[in-house]
């Protein structure tokens, strides 16, 4: 090759390697088009070098005006190759960096050599013309493309909640002519994909090794045919309301069988294939390109990429160009598996499945909400969102942080820190990996439910007249705000409150390990323990509250080691069936003749005997009745253990429950089940999945936290001395006992609590707070004042007390003050829900229904399905006249209410089982069970005080 035609080809692909380079540093997509030039780039970059050589080599003159972009060059040569052979991963970053920046000054340096062929003529102008141009281009382009990218978003890469929601559940997804209806979720193609697109994880796992090994323990893998659990309760389903209903189901659990379309046929006809065994894959998450809200129920778009038959290739050669393209441009790969809403909007990503509601195509009755770990965490502290919290971390947390914890790994993908977020998402299902085998995942598991993330406080004890069966009180129905339908407990995402209690506190002795009272032999003392969510998002528990077996123990001796008192008492030497008066945190639901819901059947689920759930930062109070033996020698020690087992009754019905031959059909339909069931080993099925076979699964107990305290008794003659410790270092403490009584309606209580607050710590601005919050509650307005503006004087910028001021400014008829306050909190508080809807309320009672209107649009776009915004939407159109709309609104309204005649379905429960009925009560005393009734296995009641209490 001569040296003209030499200098036109490198001339000629040095151009068209600035011009490459501006393309590939744009646009990093997935095609075939962008692959290509990734490979010409590697192409031109090494003939380059070669060619460029050859130049320096013959030209003298270009020697001496190039030889310093040359050197550059060079090693932008070099760590590039370094790239190609070792992988452009995480790990070679400074290489990278390195080979852009070589790259980059030696254009720089080239330009004067540039600039003067421009000012020559032919051939040389050209160049000098067309290398300014294309380095141009190379620099502004990227720069350009992802300003506009920044300025103009794609509408898929964050989660935003659409203004309105549907009148029913056939506008969600894509509507019953889906193939996937009633589940919301949907494909890229609009109809079925591939199996197989959910059974390649093993290729995925070739280059990410930790996290392949991490998922396959995981609940993730395990969440369809290849859990017994789930495979019961969805075979139960289809056998009673047959399949269409169960791609509810489906749509979170089964991808591989369900967007295939095979979901049509029974599964227990299908349940040993590979695909039932999938579980969730690499690609159920990954492959979601968007979330179209947090309303839940599979709300997503699964894509099938075009490239996917080659990027799961079997032939080797098409195998090992890919990995190959991957490992030396991973970004389009990056980018296609990790969305910008998966980091950004971590939580409402995770809310597409776990937030669910049901409705007629699924439980022929009506919209109900099932489990909801999401509005929960969105309204809390937590997550930052909230106003209204007991307490406040240092730092926000998403999902991630807890259930994706990060762990150190050399994998490809690690972050900057050398970790990745682990995928054995191990943070409570202890049966499916104790069915497993799975002693890792049980571990790890274990070690996360005891991480402290909750604790128990034996904290006050009280005298009790052992002659009455609860303290006075004047009981007052709670507030008028319409109830959710739903079987959650409903936190902060609402200011919703229940029943309410004004009781005189009379005599109390705390914490008892400072107060150390002395109990007179012979006497009734109410014992109260206190559980505290502190490390945790959502309620506690959370997910499936229906079949969890999870109850707070407390057991009492003397100093001989007699039992005195035992409460929470399981059979069987603590392996069996709790004792029914327990208190337990669980979600009691009835379907329509009052039978419990136990099956993990939802769809049947007609009401809610009780639900007793404790928000993030905040506490429960339970209150014990224990009655010191005469004879009894002190101190008496009390030990309180707050106990988790991942199934109660439901772990014997999925491995072994049929109903006994001979029962009338009609015990069974799609809103009951009234039959009664064996659960004989011999009805175990012989394809039961899991690796526990003909033997129903002992289940194990984690002790999730503990606590003692010891209470000295007197010589019998000397009565006991009740007093209060109220030190800076028992703030926290008096405080939680104080949340758990607000919370249960015991406002005089918790009134009492938090005034010793601030006794404890004047300068602690949320004692006042919380003073005020119990004084509001009990229709103190005036009262409650003086406690704002303390806590103001405390704390001036913090603008979440404005909230309880605007209250108060509400109740005195001071709408434009208490909008001035509210507008406060929300400033900080932006996404607020309660906040935003009084705002919208007092705007609706001023008569400024537009400006209402626009309040609760920022309200939708926090929750579409928010009651109380439906309820005021209502009421601001009926004001403007505009009666389309206004009857719109009182439809979706009276979709999300709750039915309170479905309350008449637990009479008859109540009415048979004392101890339920107790649980109910949101005051409630539990006493111990008869000592020694259990040693036989079978659990025995406890004596409860139905009603009674503080």
């Amino acid at each position: 090759m001569n040296l003209r035609t030499l200098k036109t080809a490198v001339g000629v692909a040095f151009v068209g390697l600035l011009i490459n380079t501006g393309y590939i540093a744009a646009f990093a997509t997935p095609s075939i088009f962008y692959m290509t030039n990734v490979l010409v780039h590697l192409a031109l970059g090494v003939a380059l070098a070669f060619g460029f050589a050859a130049l320096l080599a013959q030209d003298a003159d270009i020697r001496r005006w190039t030889l310093g972009p040359a050197v550059l060059f060079a090693g932008a040569l070099a760590t590039g190759l370094y790239l190609t052979i070792f992988g452009n991963v995480h790990d070679h970053a400074l290489v990278l960096k390195a080979h852009i920046a070589l790259a980059a000054f030696g254009v720089v340096a080239l330009m004067p050599y540039a600039f003067r062929a421009a000012r020559g003529i032919g051939g040389a102008r050209m160049f000098g013309l067309s290398v300014q141009a294309a380095a141009v281009f190379a620099l502004a382009f990227p720069l350009l493309t992802g300003a506009y990218y920044k300025k103009y978003p794609s509408k898929s890469d964050r989660i935003v909640n659409p203004l309105t929601t549907p009148l029913t559940m056939d506008g969600e997804g894509g509507g019953p002519k889906s193939p996937f209806f009633p589940s919301s979720a949907k494909t890229n193609v609009g109809g079925i994909i591939p199996s197989n697109f959910f059974m390649d994880s093993a290729s995925c796992g070739e280059c990410h090794k930790d996290i392949y090994t991490e998922w396959q323990s995981s609940m993730h893998h395990f969440a369809s045919f290849n859990n017994q659990y789930y495979r019961k309760s969805i075979e139960y389903m289809q056998s009673v309301v047959g399949t269409k209903p169960s791609k509810w189901c489906a749509g979170c659990h089964d991808h591989a069988v369900f967007f295939n379309g095979r979901f049509d046929r029974p599964m227990k006809e299908q349940v040993d294939t590979p695909e039932a065994h999938a579980g969730l894959a690499c690609t159920s998450c990954h492959s979601i390109t968007h979330v179209d809200s947090s309303m839940g129920n599979g709300d997503f778009t699964i894509d099938y990429p075009p490239l996917h038959e080659l990027a799961t290739s079997k032939n080797k050669y098409i195998h090992a160009l890919d990995r190959f393209l991957t490992y030396l441009n991973p970004e389009p790969h990056r980018r296609s598996f990790m969305k910008p809403f998966m980091r950004q909007d971590a939580a409402e990503f995770c809310a597409a499945c776990h937030k669910v509601h049901l409705d007629v195509p699924v439980n022929s009755y009506r919209w109900f909400r099932g489990f909801n770990d999401y509005d929960n965490w969105q309204a809390s502290a937590v997550s930052g969102q909230g106003a209204r919290s007991f307490y406040y971390p240092a730092k926000t947390a998403t999902c991630v942080d807890c259930h994706m914890t990060s762990v150190k790994s050399d994998d490809p993908g690690h972050h900057a820190d050398g970790t990745i977020h682990s995928h054995r998402f191990a943070t409570a299902n202890t049966a499916v990996a104790f069915a497993n085998h799975d002693d890792l995942q049980l571990k790890t598991t274990e070690d996360f439910l005891k991480s402290g993330f909750i604790s128990v406080d034996i904290f006050a004890v009280s005298p009790e007249d052992p002659k009455t069966e609860r303290t006075p009180m004047i009981r007052r129905a709670g507030d008028n705000t319409p109830k959710l339908s739903t079987s959650m407990a409903v936190g902060e995402e609402s200011d919703q409150t229940g029943p309410v209690m004004i009781r005189d506190v009379g005599q109390v002795a705390a914490p008892i390990d400072k107060a150390q009272p002395k109990l007179v032999p012979g006497s009734t003392a109410r014992v109260d323990v206190v559980v505290r969510t502190r490390k945790i998002g959502h309620f506690f528990p959370g997910g499936t509250v229906d079949a969890f077996d999870i109850w707070l123990e407390l057991e009492g001796h003397d100093a001989t080691g007699r039992t005195i008192f035992w409460s929470g008492q399981a059979a069987d030497g603590g392996k069996g069936a709790v004792e029914e008066g327990a208190h337990f945190y669980r979600s009691l639901q009835l379907d329509a003749e009052g039978n419990p819901i136990d099956k993990r059947n939802a769809w049947q689920s007609r009401s809610v005997l009780y639900v007793r759930l404790i928000p993030p930062s905040a506490a429960d109070t339970v209150h014990y009745r224990v009655q010191i033996p005469a004879d009894a020698k002190g101190p008496i020690t009390f030990d309180a253990k707050l106990n988790y087992r991942k199934f109660g009754s439901y772990n014997k019905f999925a491995y072994a429950g049929e109903p006994k031959p001979g029962q009338d059909p009609s015990l069974i339909t799609k809103d009951h089940n009234g039959a009664e069931y064996s659960y004989d080993v011999s009805n175990i099925p012989k394809n039961v999945s899991g690796e526990i076979k003909n033997a129903i699964p002992q289940l194990p107990i984690t002790v999730l936290a503990t606590a003692t305290a010891s209470i000295p008794l007197s010589d019998g003659k000397t009565p006991t001395v009740w007093t209060q410790v109220a030190g800076k270092i028992d703030r926290e403490r008096w405080n939680d006992w104080g949340i758990g009584l607000l919370l249960q309606g015991d406002l005089k209580g918790a009134e009492y609590a938090f005034r010793k607050v601030t006794e404890a710590e004047p300068g602690y601005a949320d004692g006042w707070i919380n003073v005020a919050r119990a004084l509001i509650q009990e229709g103190e307005n005036d009262a409650a004042k003086p406690f704002i503006e303390q806590a103001l004087k405390i704390a001036p910028t913090l603008d979440r007390i404005y909230y309880w001021k605007a209250l108060t400014q509400k109740t005195d008829g001071d709408y434009p003050g208490a909008l001035q306050s509210l507008e406060r909190t929300a400033a900080q508080y932006p996404r607020d829900r309660v906040v935003l809807n009084q705002i919208a309320r007092i705007q609706f009672l001023q008569r400024e229904y537009a400006a209402a209107l626009e309040s609760l649009r920022r309200v939708a776009l926090v929750d579409p399905e928010d009651l109380q915004m439906h309820y005021t939407a209502m009421l601001c159109y009926r004001g403007l006249g505009r009666v389309d709309e206004a009857q719109r609104e009182q439809k979706l309204f009276e979709r999300f209410k709750a039915e309170e005649s479905s309350q008449s379905i637990t009479g008859g429960r109540r009415l048979i089982k004392m101890e339920e009925n107790n649980e109910r009560q949101q005051i409630h005393e539990h006493q111990t069970v008869p000592l020694g009734a259990l040693s036989a296995g079978a659990p025995a009641a406890a004596g409860v005080s139905a009603g009674g209490g503080r």
